[in-house]
């Protein structure tokens, strides 16, 4: 065991070059890796109670549980949140499809869309005894077209725009009213109808369906609209979908709605796409009463850039180690794989030669003491010996003394015994030269 522990010791220190040359190659793992990703975002949401607030909350549990901390932001809508992203006030935010498009070009190739994440339905309610055939109708009647410069405003001056009504032509009777505030004035008989946009589950929705003076119409020429308008979509509602007990609505519709998209700034990290997506899966596994199980999030719209690590994710799934150690774990393994690649490329060439080097080295330790012995035997071929014999022979002497307190390994102990022998030769040739050139007694 005592030589089993030299020979390892004796291994070690000819080897000792290696360690300054792979703490420089892992200083420089370390130094060109990308750093994580912060494990925080900030999202703007909309208003409390609105159906992005509410998707940010369930969005926000999920992530928790990740450790991963989203704070929410409140905003005053879709173009609020754009504004916020553009700012860099927030990374995410949720975005009514076809807001973006009001955008400059420069401004919106800074953002990408992550995905889709649910439907948004146009509703619009109308007090029982209104009469509703056509978008042009409505003219006549005391209209909430939504609140300055959100969502549901955006959508109805779409809608209104494709009947050639601009903004200019809306009726004093017309009011920018959204939200709780259309919804009481409409309930209280100030207003004969009302848009609303927002996901069937949304309790305002809700509380609209329920409500037995109001009514749900449906939307006539919507193949005509879609033409025009390709960011919306088409819904079909069937009778009693929102309210059963009310039978909400009364007979089968169909209306339009955008789709409310995730959007990621340009301070976004692209490694949290997986993790973000991953989330809010969960969180829209179970559908909605519109919306099948599965179906969402989806890819975004194309009037956005698509981050490389969203396409990944709507083809393959989530990155293979993400699929089996949490996201943190994932993340870091995923930078360092990608650099200890050409590290290993480069490892292997050199521990190849560690056997070589080490044979060299060892070898280097016994071979040293040869070159002054053949320097001794070129002298006696030539005959040009030194005058002091005695000298040469207490020096060779002196080295055989040091030769014995050298350390090799057991399998090169062959080497060091014949390094020995050689010199015990030459001292004896040595000698008897010496014996030779003393004169006759």
């Amino acid at each position: 065991m005592r030589r089993i522990l030299r020979d390892l010791k004796i291994m070690l220190l000819a080897n000792l070059w290696i360690v300054p040359v792979l703490a420089g190659l892992v200083g420089a793992l370390f130094y060109f890796v990308a750093p994580p990703p912060p494990m925080h975002a900030r999202m703007a949401t909309g208003a409390v109670g609105g159906g992005y607030h509410a998707f940010a909350e369930r969005l926000q549990a999920e992530l928790e549980q990740q450790g991963f901390t989203l704070e929410l932001v409140e905003s005053q809508g879709s173009e609020d949140n754009l504004a916020k992203l553009g700012q860099g006030e927030v990374e995410l935010a949720l975005v009514q499809s076809g807001q973006e498009l009001s955008l400059p070009d420069e401004a919106r190739g800074k953002l990408s869309g992550l995905g889709v994440m649910y439907r948004e339905p146009l509703w619009l309610f109308t007090g029982r005894k209104v009469q509703f055939q056509r978008l042009a109708d409505l003219t006549r009647l005391r209209l909430a077209i939504g609140s300055a410069d959100s969502g549901t405003q955006a959508v109805t001056a779409a809608l209104f725009a494709a009947n050639r009504i601009a903004p200019a032509d809306y009726p004093k009777r017309w009011q920018q009213l959204g939200g709780s505030r259309a919804a009481d004035s409409l309930i209280a008989g100030e207003l004969d109808a009302a848009f609303f946009v927002g996901p069937a589950e949304n309790p305002l929705i809700q509380r609209l369906a329920a409500e037995p003076k109001l009514r749900l119409v449906s939307l006539r020429r919507t193949e005509a609209y879609l033409a025009r308008l390709p960011y919306l979509s088409q819904l079909e509602v069937g009778e009693g979908m929102l309210d059963m007990a009310q039978n909400t609505p009364d007979r089968d519709i169909v209306t339009l709605g955008p789709v409310a998209t995730l959007v990621a700034g340009e301070e976004f990290h692209p490694s949290l796409t997986p993790l973000i997506l991953e989330a809010a899966k969960t969180v829209l596994k179970n559908g909605s009463l519109l919306d099948p199980a599965g179906s969402y999030p989806a890819k975004p719209p194309l009037s956005l850039n698509t981050l490389a690590e969203a396409d990944y994710y709507y083809d393959k799934g989530l990155p293979i180690l993400q699929r089996y150690l949490p996201f943190r774990i994932a993340s870091l393994a995923d930078r360092y794989i990608i650099l200890a690649i050409p590290l290993l490329v480069l490892l292997f060439p050199l521990f190849k030669a560690i056997g070589p080097i080490y044979q060299w080295r060892i070898r280097a330790r016994i071979y040293r003491w040869y070159k002054h012995l053949r320097e001794i035997d070129q002298l006696l071929y030539k005959g040009d010996l030194p005058s002091d014999i005695a000298e040469e022979i207490a020096r060779l002497e002196k080295l055989e003394d040091e030769l014995a307190r050298v350390e090799v390994p057991l399998s090169y102990s062959s080497e060091l015994y014949e390094l020995h022998m050689h010199l015990r030769y030459m001292i004896e040739r040595l000698q008897a030269v010496q014996r030779r050139s003393l004169p006759a007694e």
